[in-house]
């Protein structure tokens, strides 16, 4: 069986001051892969990617030494039908871009930059943030297969599905407290005209006393 090499889609961020936003996105596109049939080795320097495909009949292998170091524990990962995606936290806080994804000049055929997420460096500050992208990966720290050189090698990508609904399907904390707040509101607006109608009974108590005063005194005159 014939080993291809998946096509790498890549973007990145920069940040001297924010590790959240200092980090690498890859894309490998390996539809039909399940998450048995996939073997992931993430280093420091370099990815290793391995997995099959019963479907398409194919097997895919792909490795990248990375220009400049990452963090493994502080990276995120979400594996769908279609694709494996993953965000890699750059080691270093820097303002400036890397240069390119690989230590190697040389261009590789199957590498492409991902101009859905592409923003250029210097437009960093006005684009939108990656929350929602973001929220949908699951953590890759502290999973089973991690090496004792700080790798993460054969990981368990079933425990990583668990991460992405942990956080994806997470709710709107910010809806709950809408509608207690809405709930509030209407218990006031409840009480309100209770009170109004206490306010509006005393004039009229002391418009029928008056009456009767006018009432007694006509009496007397006559």
């Amino acid at each position: 069986m014939s080993q291809i090499t998946p096509e790498v889609l890549w973007a990145q961020r920069s940040s001297s001051t924010d590790a959240e936003r200092n980090h690498v996105y890859l894309t490998i596109s390996v539809p039909d892969v399940p998450e048995k049939s996939m073997k992931l080795d993430i280093q420091p320097t370099k990815l290793v990617f391995t997995g099959h495909s019963d479907t398409k009949k194919a097997d895919y292998h792909v490795e990248l030494e990375f220009y400049a170091e990452i963090d493994p524990k502080e990276s995120k990962i979400h594996h769908s039908a279609r694709d494996l995606e993953m965000a890699l936290r750059k080691k270093e806080l820097k303002d400036e871009y890397w240069p390119r994804l690989l230590k190697e000049s040389k261009k590789m055929h199957f590498l492409k930059t991902d101009f859905d997420k592409w923003v250029d460096e210097d437009e960093q500050d006005a684009a939108p943030d990656d929350e929602d992208y973001m929220s949908k990966m699951g953590g890759m720290g502290g999973m089973g297969g991690m090496g004792g050189d700080g790798g993460f090698g054969g990981i368990d990508f079933s425990k990583l599905g668990a991460g992405e609904g942990g956080m994806g399907g997470m709710p709107d904390l910010g809806a709950f407290g809408g509608e207690g707040g809405e709930d509030d509101d209407e218990d006031d607006d409840d009480e309100m005209p209770e009170l109004e109608d206490e306010g509006k009974s005393e004039p009229k108590t002391d418009a029928a006393t008056t009456d009767a005063v006018k009432s007694s005194k006509i009496q007397e005159v006559e």
